[in-house]
């Protein structure tokens, strides 16, 4: 069976440049909204409370510094006890953001695990550097950070290594293609395994978590932690995001992506971030998250040691 599930609540928007009217996103809102739906009981958690970050600052954006840079640091590290004492209870840990800067904090609570590997769902690279954003928000540029990219003392988290190494990154269905300046180009530079929305496609969610857990299992990792961003579903099916971008992927293939990587053994958690339910009056959205999420953490974990499912799978040829 799975792991005890834990749910951990990052209610932060320092990460994300506010509204364009004006005003921090209500991205804080996200882990109350999907806590109504029921999802503690649903998923038989045991709720280990909420991180809270300290205030938006950064209104207008200091230079080419991030926003909130010095917070964001001091909100990694709180975010990470909770996300440590979590895991080495031997929990698998669910965190509600939040936007997708909370990564940090979480990578930075399982670090202690040994050499950690990242699946990042999201339909944006995430990887510019502090001169490259155009917003100056790290949740622009968090993926780079977690990998050591950056002039910032949020890319020294780890302080003697990155969060991460980039070779342990499997980066999935992002769709920003005409948005170079996630970093494009130091992505294609780096050896992080960049599987886009047309990957997903031709190879289908299975095939495409099937490939992450290869390369992860090729890396000879001890676990690994899952980012998932909301915004690589079709805004059609969850406009409630930051960034909305065309096409995306339904909810049955978010479901049957993203569960044969959460029930697997390696896995040590995953936070969903960038839902805004201030662009959700109804909950719709809300609904349908909690919806993916027990469906997907439902069910048992692949047997045997962490990795050796994913080499069973490929003897029996699938795809």
């Amino acid at each position: 069976m799975m792991s005890p599930i834990a749910i951990v609540g990052a209610p932060s928007s320092i990460g994300i440049r506010p509204y364009d009217e004006g005003g921090s996103r209500r991205l804080d809102l996200a882990p109350r909204a999907l806590r109504e739906q029921g999802l503690v009981t649903r998923l038989a958690a045991r709720d280990r409370g909420d991180v809270i970050p300290p205030p938006y600052r950064d209104f207008e954006r200091r230079g080419n510094r991030p926003r909130n840079e010095e917070d964001m640091v001091v909100y990694s590290r709180a975010l990470a006890e909770l996300v440590a004492a979590a895991s080495t209870d031997g929990e698998f840990v669910l965190v509600l953001g939040g936007d997708c800067s909370i990564v940090l904090g979480c990578l930075l609570g399982v670090r202690g695990k040994g050499r950690i590997g990242l699946i990042y769902v999201d339909a944006h690279a995430d990887f510019a550097s502090p001169e490259e954003s155009r917003t100056g928000s790290a949740a622009s540029m968090c993926l780079a950070l977690a990998v050591g990219r950056g002039d910032t003392p949020l890319a020294r988290l780890g302080v003697d290594r990155p969060l991460v190494r980039p070779e342990d990154v499997v980066l999935i269905a992002r769709r920003d293609h005409g948005e170079p300046w996630y970093g494009h180009q130091a992505l294609l530079a780096s050896p992080i395994l960049d599987l886009p929305h047309e990957a997903v496609c031709a190879r289908g969610p299975a095939g495409t978590a099937l490939a992450a857990l290869e390369r992860l299992a090729r890396n000879d990792v001890d676990g690994f932690w899952i980012h998932l961003d909301a915004d690589v579903l079709d805004p059609d099916v969850l406009p409630a995001v930051d960034s909305p971008t065309p096409g995306g992927l339904g909810l049955e293939e978010l479901t049957e992506l993203i569960g044969p990587l959460v029930r697997h053994p390696g896995a040590l958690g995953l936070e969903l971030t960038i839902y805004d339910p201030a662009l959700d009056p109804d909950r719709t959205g809300a609904a349908r998250l909690a919806e993916v999420l027990e469906r997907a953490l439902a069910g048992n974990a692949l047997s045997g040691r962490p990795w050796e499912a994913a080499g069973a799978a490929r003897s029996r040829g699938r795809p």
